[in-house]
């Protein structure tokens, strides 16, 4: 079986709606593509037909998968793992099921245009970013979480909670092998451990779209995402990342 170039990879928790016309919107731009794409799709403890629309797209177009999650285990970093050590592509791309950033802007984090980098990160908050739709609270919620982010572990990023990032084969199999957590610390965790391998990565804004369904709780969320910043950072020095020989 030939290695596709690219993977997309997509989380799926209760997406029984918004699946269907994401994988549209996906199947118009790859079949404009050159280059060969697969669809790695990872229920993760849903309790609508996520599942069900996820496999009969995989039975009526060959470069769909449906996988889920082991039965009891929920988190999106758990399905974001699973699936990115499942693809098989060269370079593997983190895709929300929503789409807040159209499918389009992927092209933008693929080589030539991003050629010597080994992770591309969508952000909402670089210079030439644009949110739409967004009421204010919600930026202010954001932008919090991500000043927590800067000041406890990662200071080099304006955003790392896009849910928009692009991994060369390599470091993907590197990252998501030593990955531990499962919650909204993933993201941070990710980066966290390629800071320190050395791997180069490049923010690249985009136009993102507000989702009114996002279930986003500032004071959880921050309390919950101080407390996974300090497990990765007691992870790392416990050596729970270290490299398998």
């Amino acid at each position: 079986m030939s290695r596709p170039f690219l993977s997309i990879v997509i989380p799926a928790h209760n997406e029984e709606a918004r699946l269907p016309p994401s994988l549209a919107q996906i199947d118009a731009f790859l079949q404009q593509q050159p280059y060969e794409a697969e669809v790695v799709i990872v229920e993760n403890g849903s309790h609508d037909r996520t599942f069900e629309v996820a496999q009969a797209h995989a039975d009526s177009l060959a470069y769909v998968r449906a996988l889920q999650s082991p039965a009891g285990q929920r988190g999106k970093g758990l399905a974001v793992k699973q699936g990115m050590l499942a693809a098989r592509g060269e370079w593997r791309f983190i895709c929300d099921a929503d789409l807040s950033m159209r499918i389009d802007d992927l092209a933008r984090f693929l080589p030539p245009q991003t050629t010597g980098y080994d992770i591309i990160i969508a952000s909402r908050e670089a210079p030439g970013a644009n949110r739409v739709g967004e009421p204010t609270y919600r930026h202010l919620m954001g932008r919090i979480n991500n000043w927590i982010i800067k000041l406890a572990a990662l200071r080099s990023f304006e955003d790392t909670q896009c849910g928009f990032k692009l991994f060369r084969a390599s470091v993907a199999e590197d990252l998501f092998g030593v990955q531990r957590m499962n919650g909204i610390g993933f993201d941070v965790e990710l980066l966290f451990i390629a800071q320190r391998r050395g791997y180069t990565v490049k923010e690249v804004p985009i136009t993102w779209y507000y989702d009114p369904y996002s279930t986003m709780r500032l004071w959880d969320d921050s309390l919950n995402m101080l407390r996974e910043i300090w497990q990765i950072r007691r992870n790392w020095q416990q050596g729970y990342y270290a490299r398998a020989d």
